[in-house]
């Protein structure tokens, strides 16, 4: 096993450990993955992270072959086909968290109520249609879903959410089920007002250099 196979191993193992600790998983539910390659990792299938050890992550590669004792989580088809349409794709994360689980089962994608949306790729967050979990129609789903966005709901499901590693989709991830309960909450006051399109393409271009250095110099 290469430095780069163990050091991913743990990492994995480390983030589904936050997801458990951030509420985003309870026991067995959600999975997730990183990209290794050409192949991934993926946690296992019906184990909860508390159980599970570095070496207990499953080397899954493109034709669903996988390497170990343990078989993969049951929605590798589900990651193996959001990074084979996505190359920015470098981790994955799927969690049935308490707020993206109630909008995805009211089959509600998220409109523009607050800014933070354009954070997620566009001016909306997107719901899939329902399919059965570990499906090729579920990851059909997922990935035009995801279209022109790093996260989306499956309905009466949860939420899938990536980001370019495994900190990454960790902290989107959390910020995505934190939007989940506001737009939850704000429709306990009644209908949101929706930002324009014209307000939400200038977040958009402001989300173009958030967070990364720019230059300075002399006029």
């Amino acid at each position: 096993m290469s430095i780069t196979e163990h050091t991913l191993r743990e990492d994995l193992l480390a983030t589904t450990l936050e997801m458990s600790r951030a509420r985003l998983n309870v026991g067995t539910s959600g999975n997730a993955s990183v990209r290794l390659g050409g192949d991934f990792l993926i946690t296992p299938s019906g184990l909860a992270s508390e159980t599970c050890a570095a070496a207990d992550m499953v080397l899954v590669d493109t034709n669903g072959n996988f390497r170990g004792s343990l078989a993969p989580s049951s929605e590798w088809q589900l990651h193996r086909d959001i990074y084979t349409a996505r190359a920015d794709a470098g981790a994955i994360l799927h969690a049935h968290s308490p707020f993206a689980t109630a909008l995805a089962c009211q089959r509600s994608g998220i409109p523009p109520f607050h800014y933070m949306i354009a954070r997620f790729g566009g001016t909306t967050v997107r719901c899939a249609p329902y399919a059965t979990f570990g499906t090729r129609a579920l990851s059909d789903a997922a990935v035009t879903a995801l279209t022109g966005r790093n996260a989306c709901l499956l309905a009466n499901h949860g939420m899938v959410v990536f980001g370019r590693d495994l900190a990454h989709a960790l902290a989107l991830a959390v910020e995505f089920e934190t939007l989940c309960e506001q737009y939850w909450r704000t429709r306990q006051l009644g209908e949101p007002v929706l930002l324009s399109d014209a307000e939400m393409a200038e977040v958009i271009e402001r989300f173009r250099w958030y967070g990364r250095p720019r230059e300075s110099g002399c006029a």
